[in-house]
């Protein structure tokens, strides 16, 4: 229908096509019947022509034939053979007269009758006989009458009838196809086979009967008729057919018309639709009852990267399924063909073609044709890719909120208890004090009991110290960063954790490269950011059997100007966990643990500049990497 569509908008007048061609052929029929009629006209001329030359021939030969015979008789009688008492009475004069002449006369050479036969009624009792004719011209025979010498006596005289000689010489042939005439000069009958006048329409020939008879001329006047071409039962049965080509191409004329009207409009309601469906925000798609897809608008090709024209035409498995849940996928397809899908819709997970997830709402509905039968299904797909993921900002929104609500409450908490215990940290170096001083002055010194106390005072005061940058971290204060030796830090911290390596049977090696250099940082914070990820590695150990092995290494990055620390275990490794969820607030793989740990430590290291980042570890657990800067000469 469009291509007819696109035929009547490039060329209105195609309906008239079928008229032009039929004239065209008309015109080719008519064109051959003239031709025809040219040819049939050559063709009884050239016919007419030879039949009449035959006919004058046979005449010519018949006069020819008389003459020959009538010069016999007149050589007779020159040579005294015959006299005009016994002319009458010769047998060769009465043979003449009953085969063809109609009486002969002998003339002397002063032009006196000397002789004739028959008498004058016989004679014209005998013509009327031999001719078959009451009427009509006579032609003459003459010959000279010579005697032995050559010397002129007179002339022999026959006369014949016209009208017998065509009867004799005509054949029944000839006579069925021709009306036969000897005409004079002016035009005048001399003898006929036909009594009527000839017939404006019908083809004649005339030829030239020469010496034998001079000044008559033989006339061939065809009986059939050929009629005008214009006048045949073809045109007469082609001039119906213009007629009814023409009826029937006005009719197609104004069926094509109706047809162009309705096909406009048509186009301009599918524009329309096309334009809806394309302005919708909503997919939609159609499949048969074998689950073919046979209809996607632009917004459901859109929504999963491809074109309608690659989507039209599939079988499930659909392009656009997820790789990893073809199976649940098909399942739901098949209950969706059976008529079961959930009335409110329901949620399905697609593929984009660049491979992104889309979140979309699917609506089934059966399509129907026109006579109520089912043929498929129709559905109505809404991307409910935004949608999710503002609720997913959202979920995450209300936790951050709820974590700094916690974050700050701790903050609180944590610097209240800073405070409070810098109190009583505060009396036990007061009293430690006093107690060296005591002891120091008594008589004799108390050497044993000294070397305690003064290791007493010095883990106090680094409590002190530590209260107080927790403290200071606490409340947003920056890390006071100075030129720091990251071979004390970290022996300093492992020092503090020796009893509790050894209570949990932990192995520790530390494998320092010698040429390590002083870094520009907070050596407390960072001794806490390592004691920290020790406790954890051997917490993680805890319930494994087998050796416990804690390995610390610490190297310079080439090429950057940073220290990079790994702290590995041989625990059960990360079990799929990448660093933020591990560091996220409030998260915690130990049962007793409050997960504020790692996320500490990661906001102390990235205070330094640094990267707290985590990896498979050699030993076959887990190793949690930190970086600090190397201190600047400079600086």
């Amino acid at each position: 229908m469009s291509l007819l569509g696109r035929w009547v908008t490039a060329w209105p007048a195609i309906w008239a096509w079928p008229l032009i061609l039929s004239l065209v052929f008309a015109g080719g029929v008519l064109f051959w019947l003239r031709a025809m009629e040219r040819q049939d006209l050559d063709a009884q001329r050239a016919e007419m022509i030879a039949d009449a030359l035959t006919l004058e021939s046979q005449i010519s030969g018949r006069l020819d034939a008389e003459t020959a015979r009538l010069k016999i008789l007149a050589d007779a009688m020159g040579e005294a053979i015959i006299t005009p008492r016994s002319f009458a009475r010769e047998a060769m004069v009465l043979d003449g007269l009953r085969r063809f002449w109609v009486d002969v006369t002998w003339l002397d050479d002063a032009g006196q009758i000397q002789a004739q036969a028959p008498l004058e009624d016989t004679a014209r009792r005998d013509a009327v006989r031999s001719s078959g004719d009451d009427g009509g011209l006579s032609g003459h025979l003459m010959v000279p009458v010579s005697s032995k010498d050559g010397v002129t006596k007179g002339s022999l005289i026959a006369r014949y009838s016209a009208a017998a000689i065509l009867r004799q010489k005509l054949p029944w042939w000839l006579a069925s196809k021709y009306d036969i005439r000897l005409v004079d000069v002016a035009g005048d009958v001399i003898a006929s086979t036909v009594d009527k006048e000839r017939a404006p329409n019908q083809a004649w020939y005339r030829v030239s009967m020469g010496a034998t008879m001079p000044n008559a001329w033989l006339e061939v006047t065809a009986r059939t008729v050929i009629g005008p071409w214009w006048r045949s039962l073809p045109v007469a049965l082609m001039g119906v057919f213009v007629v009814l080509v023409v009826l029937a191409t006005l009719m197609l004329r104004r069926q094509m018309r109706s047809v162009s009207l309705a096909e406009e409009a048509w186009r301009t309601e599918a524009a329309w639709r096309q334009a809806m469906e394309d302005s919708l925000a909503i997919g939609i798609r159609a499949r048969d009852l074998d689950g073919r897809l046979v209809y996607v608008n632009k917004a459901l090709a859109d929504m999963v990267g491809y074109s309608p024209d690659e989507l039209v035409g599939k079988l499930p498995p659909m392009p656009y399924w997820l790789p990893d849940q073809i199976e649940q996928t098909m399942s739901q397809h098949l209950r969706n063909m059976a008529g079961q899908a959930p009335r409110e819709g329901y949620e399905s997970k697609w593929c984009h073609r660049d491979g992104h997830a889309v979140d979309v709402m699917v609506y089934e509905a059966p399509l129907v044709d026109s006579s109520g039968e089912q043929i498929g299904w129709m559905a109505s797909i809404v991307n409910i890719t935004e949608r999710k993921q503002m609720e997913e900002r959202e979920r995450r929104q209300m936790e951050s909120m709820a974590h700094n609500a916690r974050l700050t409450m701790l903050g609180e908490v944590a610097s209240t208890l800073a405070h409070e215990l810098n109190q009583p940290l505060s009396v036990i170096m007061s009293y430690n004090t006093g107690l060296l001083n005591a002891l120091e002055r008594a008589q004799p010194p108390q050497s044993q009991l000294i070397q305690p106390l003064q290791r007493m005072a010095e883990q106090a005061a680094h409590a002190g110290r530590i209260v107080k940058r927790i403290r200071e971290f606490l409340t947003r204060r920056e890390p006071e960063l100075e030129r720091s030796d990251l071979r004390r830090i970290l022996f300093d911290g492992m020092a503090l954790l020796q009893r509790e390596l050894l209570k949990q049977d932990v192995e520790w090696s530390a494998h320092l490269a010698p040429d390590l250099e002083p870094v520009r940082a907070d050596p407390v914070l960072v001794e806490q950011v390592l004691i920290n990820l020790v406790r954890n590695a051997c917490d993680a150990m805890s319930g494994r059997s087998g050796p416990r092995r804690l390995l610390i290494t610490a190297s310079r990055i080439p090429q950057q100007g940073f220290v990079k620390v790994m702290v590995s275990d041989s625990g059960p490794g990360l079990g799929g966990k990448t660093i933020d969820q591990l560091c996220a607030a409030f998260f915690s793989t130990k049962p007793d643990g409050m997960g504020m740990g790692l996320a500490i430590c990661r906001s102390i290291i990235e205070l330094h500049h640094g990267v707290l980042d985590v990896e498979e570890s050699p030993l076959g657990g887990a190793a949690f990497v930190f970086s600090l800067p190397v201190w600047e000469a400079s600086e």
